[in-house]
C-alpha cells in the first residue's frame, strides 16, 4: 500500500475536508483529491461519503482511519525517541493522572523539574477517565490503581489514605467532635459518592454520608474540597498527603480513615528508553522518597 497516498488520506480524514487537508499538506485540492480517488481505486472502496458539507468516512475508510492513526501514534512515539539526545531532556511529555492528585501534589512540585530541564515541555493532563496508554493518549500516568495492561511498566510510588481534616480557625468556632455522633453540629465537605473516584474514598464518604449530618458540601474533585475547607467551611474528606502543603490542617476524628489506595506510576513498554519519561520518573520518585522521609520524622 502506497505509503504517500496513506499519509494524505489520514490528512483527509483527520480534518474532513480536501481543502483542509490539501493546507495542512500543503498541497492543491485537485492533487488530494486524485490521490484519495487513486487510493480508493487500489483498493475497490469507496472510503468517503461526499455531501456539500464535507467527507464522511464510510465504514470501510473508518477502518482505515483507525490503521493509520494507530500508524501516527507509532510514528510519533519514533520521533519522540529520536529527539532525545544523549545528554539533554527536552521536547513535550503528556502526563495523565487524577485531578486530585495533580492539583494538590503533582503540580506544585513542577517547578523543580522545570528548573533541571528547561527544555521540558509537560502537558498536564487532569481527569478522572485512565487514558489509554498502549494507544498514546499520554505517556506516562499516574494511577490511584495499579495498571490492568501487560505491556506497561509500573512502579508503585505509595499509598494513601482519606481522612478527615479541618482549619484550626474552624475548629476554635465551631468544637472539635468526639465521636461520630458529633457530626451533627458540624458540615462535612467531601466528593459527591456519584463522583468518579477511587472506591476507597467513595466507601469512606457513603458510610459518612450514613449518619444524621445535617449541612454538607460535595464537590466533584479533591481541589474544591480543599478550597471550602481552607475557607472555614467544614471539616472535610481529603487525601493524607495533603498535609506536607498544609501542615496547619488538623486532622479530626483519626480513627476514621479510608482503606490503603495504591499510587502507581506507569508508561508504555516503547517508551522505556525515552530521557523525558526517565527525567520524569525519577523526579516524581525522589519526590515521593523526600515525601516519606518527613512523615516519618
Amino acid at each position: 500500500m502506497d505509503w504517500d497516498k496513506l499519509r494524505i488520506f489520514h490528512a483527509v480524514a483527520d480534518k474532513g475536508s480536501l481543502t483542509h487537508a490539501g493546507e495542512v499538506l500543503h498541497l492543491s485540492q485537485s492533487a488530494v483529491s486524485r490521490q484519495i480517488r487513486a487510493l480508493e481505486e487500489s483498493l475497490a472502496v469507496t472510503l468517503f461519503h461526499r455531501h456539500a458539507r464535507g467527507l464522511i468516512l464510510t465504514e470501510q475508510g473508518e477502518l482505515l482511519f483507525d490503521a493509520t492513526k494507530s500508524m501516527a501514534k507509532q510514528l510519533d512515539a519514533t520521533a519522540a525517541r529520536i529527539r532525545d539526545s544523549e545528554d539533554e531532556v527536552f521536547g513535550e511529555l503528556r502526563v495523565t493522572t487524577t485531578t486530585g492528585f495533580g492539583t494538590l501534589w503533582l503540580a506544585p512540585r513542577l517547578p523543580a523539574l522545570f528548573k533541571k530541564y528547561p527544555g521540558l515541555k509537560i502537558d498536564l493532563k487532569l481527569e478522572e477517565r485512565v487514558l489509554d496508554l498502549p494507544m498514546r493518549e499520554a505517556d506516562v500516568a499516574i494511577r490511584m490503581k495499579e495498571p490492568s495492561q501487560a505491556d506497561l511498566i509500573r512502579k508503585r510510588l505509595m499509598q494513601i489514605r482519606m481522612r478527615l481534616y479541618a482549619t484550626p480557625e474552624y475548629l476554635s468556632e465551631n468544637g472539635t467532635p468526639q465521636v461520630m455522633t458529633d457530626f451533627s453540629k458540624h458540615r462535612l465537605i467531601c466528593q459527591h459518592a456519584g463522583t468518579a473516584q477511587v472506591a476507597a474514598g467513595a466507601n469512606l464518604v457513603a458510610e459518612l454520608m450514613s449518619h444524621n449530618i445535617p449541612s454538607t458540601l460535595t464537590v466533584n474533585n479533591y481541589f474544591g474540597v480543599l478550597q471550602g475547607v481552607l475557607n472555614h467551611l467544614g471539616i472535610g474528606v481529603l487525601p493524607d498527603y495533603i498535609t506536607e502543603d498544609f501542615p496547619f490542617l488538623i486532622r479530626v476524628l483519626p480513627e476514621i480513615e479510608s482503606s490503603e489506595v495504591p499510587v502507581f506510576l506507569a508508561y508504555p513498554e516503547e517508551l522505556r528508553h525515552s530521557k523525558r519519561v526517565a527525567a520524569f520518573r525519577d523526579f516524581v520518585s525522589d519526590e515521593i522518597m523526600t515525601y516519606r522521609k518527613r512523615k516519618l520524622d
